[in-house]
């Protein structure tokens, strides 16, 4: 096994009158070159934004875009008309293909949202752009994994990439056998609540990790823990 381990402090961070941000790999003003992505995953952003406030119309360009709320109500628009507001347990996906504007606005007038913001390079370029949301409530099991976006429709989403992401509520003391989709494909582990171990290391809140080079892995929690899982081409 190969990994990369980047713990919740080494993120990068902005905070503005709105937005209180953390960057996994280098995003807006933080830069790390060694820090760039994970194979196709470019982006993984853990978002609070303001009452009333967020991230206003503007353009994307062949990313694939994968948004899950985690408290809040998370407001979505965009050029193709859409007009969607979701909460924890929606997910949403957006490929931005030969090119889409969108917002992303929080909501609520009185409480703030949070959202993990994700972008993975796409298989494909200058696709039609695309817009989906997805009720998961009905998929999710206490001490599963749930899979959630998938390139072949096994899962409620898709995108335009070899990609599956997972996700569950495990409670502590439980031991979770990951299985790799593909060969040549790694998995990042991001530890949204909780504390797990994978491979002697030992993972907390917001603490994320790369796995590569393996066919499969054993993870097992040492807490109630929140835990996404994004398998992607290295």
């Amino acid at each position: 096994m190969k990994k990369v381990i980047d713990k919740a402090d080494s993120r990068g961070h902005a905070l503005y009158d709105w937005l209180d941000t953390r960057h996994t790999f280098s995003f807006d003003t933080y830069y790390n070159p060694r820090r760039m992505n994970f194979g196709a995953l470019r982006v993984l952003n853990d978002d609070r934004v303001a009452p009333g406030k967020g991230f206003g119309l503007h353009p994307h360009k062949n990313m694939e875009i994968i948004s899950i709320p985690l408290k809040g109500k998370l407001k979505h628009g965009d050029s193709q008309k859409n007009n969607r507001t979701i909460t924890a347990g929606d997910i949403q996906t957006m490929s931005a293909g030969s090119g889409i504007y969108h917002s992303e606005i929080n909501g609520s007038d009185t409480e703030p949202v949070e959202f993990l913001q994700i972008w993975v390079m796409p298989e494909k370029l200058n696709e039609p752009p695309v817009y989906k949301d997805y009720d998961i409530r009905s998929l999710l099991h206490k001490n599963e994994l749930t899979l959630i976006v998938s390139p072949d429709g096994d899962a409620p989403a898709r995108m335009l990439q070899q990609a599956w992401f997972s996700i569950g509520e495990i409670e502590a003391g439980k031991k979770i056998d990951y299985q790799m989709h593909e060969y040549q494909t790694g998995v990042y582990i991001f530890v949204i609540e909780g504390e797990v171990k994978v491979d002697d290391t030992i993972l907390s809140r917001r603490d994320g990790m790369g796995v590569y080079d393996i066919q499969s892995f054993e993870l097992e929690t040492l807490k109630d823990s929140h835990i996404l899982l994004i398998e992607i081409p290295m």
